[in-house]
């Protein structure tokens, strides 16, 4: 950890963010609130998490998704990163600098049953609900999400485009 701001120290982590298609072409959206900060609100997020240390970036998509998700995939179905970013963001009063990659995980049949029994520290109270969305549904809604600019770049992600993002801040 690095020194932070009044919020406190910095918490630096790498992390990944899983772009999960079903054989609809639906991805699979977290719903999400942050417990210990009622202003970030409400928002629809790509599963994911910290990579540990030591840990390979399509080990730790297949360690969140059972996780977040209780959905089983094996690393060969796990995409490049060609998604990048950082994001900066208050989670439970402590400020974090995340380096996030995004990747592609197709699965091998229509949307599956989301279970959420292997699920970590704050993650129980913090995903609460799920769903399948088309990218149509996405780049109309008006819902928030995260990345924020996911209705955005979504379309040149699914292509195959490689993504740089500057940084984003949360509150």
């Amino acid at each position: 950890m690095v020194e932070g701001s009044s919020e406190g120290p910095l918490v630096e982590r790498n992390a990944i963010r899983v772009a999960l298609l079903d054989t609809c072409n639906r991805l699979l959206l977290l719903h999400v609130r942050d417990m210990g900060n009622p202003a970030f609100g409400l928002l629809w997020e790509l599963p994911g998490g910290g990579i540990k240390a030591g840990e390979a970036y399509g080990e730790a998509v297949v360690r969140e998704l059972r996780e977040e998700t209780g959905i089983h995939v094996d690393t060969d179905r796990v995409g490049c990163p060609t998604w990048r970013r950082d994001v900066s963001y208050l989670y439970r009063g402590r400020r974090h600098l995340q380096h996030e990659i995004i990747v592609k995980v197709r699965l091998e049949r229509a949307e599956q049953e989301i279970e959420g029994s292997q699920r970590v520290g704050f993650e129980a109270e913090d995903i609460f609900g799920f769903r399948w969305w088309t990218v149509d549904d996405i780049i109309n809604s008006s819902e928030r999400f995260y990345p924020r600019h996911l209705p955005k770049l979504l379309p040149r992600f699914l292509a195959g485009e490689q993504i740089e993002e500057p940084l984003e801040l949360w509150p």
